[in-house]
Order: structure tokens, then C-alpha cells, then sequence
């Protein structure tokens, strides 16, 4: 059965990242979705808690949830957290399964910056689901815009027929919820405004351990 990966940074895991990778799960009947968080994140600012809060975290995000499961190799491994590092590894436990990585269609934009982004397609399928005002038909050039013409697929079937090399494409509900703003209500104090945002477990974890409670920079 189809194996479903979907890394980040998680700062903190919410309802959105959540929701998404269910409604990816059962739509594509994939036997479960690996939430990696991303130790050592290579395109962004360093995240805002620790590496060993963020797991923590998602693994008491993806407890009501079947079929989600908290992957902790990117954590506990060196270096920067190259997605694909972590194919390399999934495949060679499992060199025939199916695998298909979850990826924003704003992060596929800019997919080339990925590190050995070519060698992703080899080793897993690409998943796009939609952002608000991307349209990948226009946004795509270059090598990116001719991989997608050629990889593309509508059907679902071929994900499971072979295991890498398509790119497809799912709609989801959107859920507009943002890391940043939950960070930012959190340094102010207001609990209250991300109730809900986020699973009350994972509010908890953030209580205990005083995360988010300073300003930081996005939330000046």
C-alpha cells in the first residue's frame, strides 16, 4: 500500500496540517502519511522551538487520527533536512513500496532550489495540493515547467502502479490557519484566540514547556 509523506517545519503542528494530510490519506487510499518534522530545516529560518518540541508535538498532534504517524528521522539525523535524504532512507527499508511526498503547490514552485530535486522524482511520487492564488500552469518555467508537462498524471491508479516518477494533484479544504499567527497570539498572551487552531493536546504541550511565549520576529 501507498506510503504518504509530508515534512516541515510543524512550529507548531495545527489543525491545518492535520486536516490536510487526512483528507489527502483518504482521498488517495494511502495506507498512512509520515509527518516528518524537519530537524534542520535548509529553506527557512531556523523554527522557533526546539527540534525535540516540534516532534513531540506532532506526535500528540497525529494521535486521534488514523493512519497519520510522527516520523522522527529527520530530527535525530545530521546535517540539514533534505527531503531527499529522508526517500533514499524510506525507500531502501521498502525498495518496491509506493511512495508519494505531499507538497504545497506554492512550495513546488520552487522546487528546483530543492537539494538533487531531480533524484526526488525517482524515488517517490509528487502530491500537489492547491494554495490559495497558485496557478501551476502559469507559475511553472524551465526544467520545472517541462518535468511537470511530462510527469503529470489524472489517475490515481498510476500512484499505486508504480512507485515514483508522477506528479499528481489534489484538492483539499481550505483550512486558513497559520503557524505564524498562532505563534504570534501565543507571545501576546491570548490563548483563547488559538483554540481550536490547533489540537488541545498539542496547546498543552506548548503551556508546559513555555514555547512561543517570547515575540519573535514574524510576530512584531
Amino acid at each position: 500500500m501507498r506510503l504518504g509523506i509530508m515534512g516541515g517545519t510543524f512550529d507548531p503542528i495545527h489543525y491545518g496540517h492535520l486536516e490536510l494530510a487526512r483528507e489527502v490519506r483518504t482521498a488517495l487510499g494511502l495506507a498512512e502519511v509520515r509527518i516528518i518534522p524537519a530537524g534542520d530545516p535548509p529553506h527557512r529560518a531556523a523554527p522557533h522551538a526546539p527540534a525535540a518540541d516540534r516532534l513531540a508535538m506532532a506526535a500528540l498532534g497525529v494521535q486521534p487520527y488514523p493512519g497519520l504517524v510522527a516520523d522522527d528521522r529527520e530530527v535525530h539525523r545530521a546535517g540539514p533536512s533534505y527531503t531527499v535524504v529522508t526517500l533514499q532512507e524510506l525507500r531502501a527499508e521498502q525498495p518496491s513500496r509506493p511512495l508519494a511526498v505531499i507538497v504545497g503547490a506554492d512550495a513546488f514552485l520552487g522546487f528546483e532550489t530543492w537539494h538533487r530535486w531531480r533524484e526526488i522524482f525517482a524515488l517517490a511520487h509528487v502530491v500537489l495540493v492547491a494554495r490559495p492564488g497558485i496557478d501551476l500552469a502559469s507559475g511553472l518555467t524551465g526544467d520545472l515547467a517541462a518535468e511537470w508537462q511530462a510527469r503529470r498524471t489524472t489517475d490515481r491508479g498510476t500512484l499505486e502502479m508504480h512507485a515514483a516518477g508522477s506528479i499528481y494533484q489534489q484538492s483539499i479544504t481550505p483550512h486558513a490557519i497559520s503557524a505564524s499567527a498562532i505563534r504570534a497570539a501565543l507571545a501576546r498572551g491570548d490563548t483563547a484566540a488559538v483554540r481550536g487552531l490547533l489540537p488541545d493536546a498539542v496547546l498543552a504541550y506548548i503551556g508546559r514547556n513555555h514555547l512561543y511565549s517570547e515575540p519573535s520576529p514574524d510576530a512584531i
